[in-house]
């Protein structure tokens, strides 16, 4: 008798594999942005003097693309629900060194995921499927 409507906003991500940069020094960086808005992500990243906050720039402005272009939402609504940094494979070299030895080289990259969750759904649409709900039980 009652059907249930899925009211879960859809969750956006940008995926960023294989970056060059260290593990730990990514986090660094996504640990200060996890939990803010969109904007203020970008003014924080834009104002960092680390290497690694352009790429995690790039993700965060691909995320939100993403949510513009598949849910018409507008940036001002957006935040960083979840961000996480995953170790990747190390990319392996070597080094020619003197008397004809190498030296092996182990450049780490990792994995960076940003999820961004559209904070208009939860004022509008709340109401609204509350308004279904009650139409059906009649």
């Amino acid at each position: 008798m009652y059907q249930m409507i899925n009211t879960k906003p859809p969750e956006i991500y940008a995926l960023g594999q294989h970056i060059s940069m260290s593990a730990d020094k990514a986090r660094r960086i996504i640990d200060r942005i996890r939990g803010r808005s969109y904007e203020e992500t970008l003014l924080i990243l834009e104002l960092m003097p680390y290497r690694a906050a352009y790429p995690i720039f790039k993700l965060v402005y691909s995320a939100a693309s993403n949510a513009s272009y598949t849910l018409a939402s507008n940036e001002a609504n957006l935040v960083i629900i979840k961000a996480e940094v995953n170790e990747g494979p190390a990319i392996k070299k070597l080094k020619p060194r003197a008397r004809g030895r190498c030296y092996p080289i182990k450049r780490p990259t990792c994995h960076i995921t940003i999820v961004l969750k559209d904070i208009s759904f939860y004022d509008s649409d709340s109401e609204s499927v509350e308004l279904n709900l009650l139409k059906k039980a009649r």
